[in-house]
């Protein structure tokens, strides 16, 4: 099947996930803009509410739940992605076993384990099976799935920014790390365009011989691979045309411009699939907040612009989809000059192939007590995960029979298409 599948797939798709580590506050991002509302969200902010005369405005397409909504000061390239249809929001999405209600919350009935945990919800996050015990991650599956598009699979078409995740594990296909740099290299072993040191080939025979030990085997194996996978990215990345597109000098910026890179040198690979990782860590923000989520904000806007535009220079701006992910949102109610560990939360979708400049699924009341409130403004998801990941899976080429492969608990879910993607 998936080899028959693989001969009618002449297009090149990549799905890039950055990962906001730590719990962003997007009810910092996406503010209620107009009046009364604004004058609610001041008051339950307080010393943490953005002014509202430097709110950059925005206006949905089609959205509409009486509210003005706009965005924080530091994304004025998010705000042009917006008003550009390349940039889409989902509203309070978060792990979900089943669709839930307070009332249900309130008798811990089937819930995600260790609500709140940093470790639990980001590992929930990137598996997408929150009610069982991780094996693999919704990327690995997924890329299980579709490996058999790719005519080479020497270099891995999961390949990770920020080291090991979850979110790419699978059974067949193993992640790939590099760095904003390019291949991460061993010792000894020479960079593109530098003659080997002396003891580098004899490593290699060491490493290629036979062994009677199991694990000597084993090790042995895996790193002779990682060596011969360097020296062919390596080389490929040497031809990687310039871009003229400018990334900011951040870490943020240099990941991604890394991976557009990758991307433009997918057809030397063989690769008509793949999937990135990359994170930004910080938000975790119980003080400070309102000295460090701006600029975490102002980072991660800026990549992503620069990012959209190296792709509409590559011509591939419709084949590559960044969408973000996060622990879980943060409480409305601040506390100590931060916020603590919430549920639902705001993400984001870019690409040439989203359905932008609009807000999908359904925002919280942000009223403190209302019936999505668990305490404190920790809103209970009106979209699953589920929901979200089974979109971008079905965009990424995923049939509807295999849906149920990628993601398990999707039956349990009344959207498995949110309509972001075109």
């Amino acid at each position: 099947m998936r080899t028959a599948t693989a001969a009618s797939a002449a297009d090149y798709k990549a799905l890039v996930c950055l990962f906001l580590q730590g719990g962003n506050d997007a009810t910092n991002l996406l503010i209620p803009a107009d009046g009364a509302n604004y004058a609610g969200y001041a008051k339950a902010r307080a010393e943490l509410a953005v002014g509202q005369s430097s709110l950059l405005a925005m206006v949905p397409k089609k959205y509409s739940d009486g509210r003005s909504y706009a965005l924080h000061p530091a994304a004025r390239e998010l705000q042009s992605l917006f008003a550009s249809g390349k940039l889409a929001f989902l509203a309070n999405v978060g792990t979900l076993v089943q669709p839930t209600t307070l009332a249900q919350y309130n008798l811990g009935k089937a819930l995600p384990p260790q609500l709140f945990s940093h470790y639990d919800q980001v590992t929930q996050w990137q598996s997408s099976i929150p009610d069982k015990p991780f094996t693999t991650g919704w990327g690995g599956r997924l890329a299980d799935i579709l490996n058999a598009l790719n005519s080479n699979n020497q270099i891995s078409m999961a390949i990770s920014l920020s080291g090991a995740n979850s979110f790419q594990i699978g059974e067949q296909v193993t992640g790939y790390s590099v760095n904003s740099g390019g291949v991460t290299l061993l010792r000894d072993q020479p960079s593109a365009g530098f003659s080997p040191a002396p003891l580098y080939p004899v490593q290699k025979a060491i490493l290629g011989g036979s062994s009677s030990n199991l694990l000597g085997a084993a090790f042995a194996n895996t790193t002779l691979s990682a060596l011969n996978n360097n020296e062919v990215l390596g080389g490929v990345l040497a031809t990687a045309p310039a871009l003229n597109t400018v990334f900011p000098g951040t870490p943020t910026g240099a990941n991604l411009s890394m991976i557009a890179k990758l991307i433009s040198v997918a057809p030397a690979l063989g690769l008509k699939r793949q999937i990135f990782f990359v994170q930004l860590g910080g938000f975790d923000s119980h003080h400070g907040q309102i000295d460090e989520h701006g600029p975490l904000l102002a980072e991660t806007s800026a990549a992503m612009k620069a990012f959209y535009d190296a792709t509409a220079e590559m011509g591939v701006a419709n084949q590559v989809t960044t969408f973000t992910a996060s622990d879980f949102g943060r409480t409305y109610i601040p506390n100590s000059g931060g916020t603590d560990h919430g549920w639902g939360n705001h993400q984001m979708i870019m690409g040439g192939a989203v359905s932008g400049g609009d807000i999908y699924g359904t925002m919280p009341s942000l009223t403190v007590g209302a019936d999505d409130d668990t305490g404190r403004g920790r809103w209970i998801p009106s979209t699953s995960v589920d929901e979200y990941n089974a979109t971008l899976a079905t965009w990424f080429g995923v049939s509807q029979s295999n849906l149920a492969t990628v993601l398990p608990n999707i039956g349990r879910f009344a959207k498995p298409n949110l309509g972001f993607m075109g």
